[in-house]
């Protein structure tokens, strides 16, 4: 059974940062491309950065130069590194899972992050 938990968000002040997980469990990970979205509300949900499953990136061009994905592929988990965090981050984070060779997706429930002073 897939299972996918976010967990790092909370509370930062601007210019601050924080490090966000996906873990996922009951799968073979070097089989999933995982995504970090953002959802705010009246918003549309937003992809702000991708990793592969050879460990090639892209980003949002609102958080480039800011945020980093690296995976932890012994681990079963993604990282995203939130530098120089501003109030328009703030969001509900959400991980999804791609299994590239059944293409099915699979969604964490969210972590949300708050900027704010």
């Amino acid at each position: 059974q897939v299972r996918i938990v976010e967990s790092g968000g909370g509370l930062a002040q601007p210019g601050g940062s924080l490090r966000l997980a996906c873990r996922v469990t009951g799968v073979d990970f070097s089989h999933y491309n995982i995504d970090w979205y953002r959802q705010t509300p009246g918003k549309a949900r937003e992809r702000v950065a991708i990793i592969n499953v050879y460990s090639a990136t892209n980003y949002a061009d609102s958080v480039k130069g800011r945020f980093t994905i690296s995976r932890d592929n012994p681990e079963n988990t993604v990282y995203l590194q939130m530098n120089n965090l501003q109030p328009e981050d703030t969001a509900v984070y959400l991980c999804r899972g791609e299994n590239v060779v059944i293409k099915r997706n699979y969604w964490g429930q969210g972590t949300q992050v708050t900027v704010s002073s």
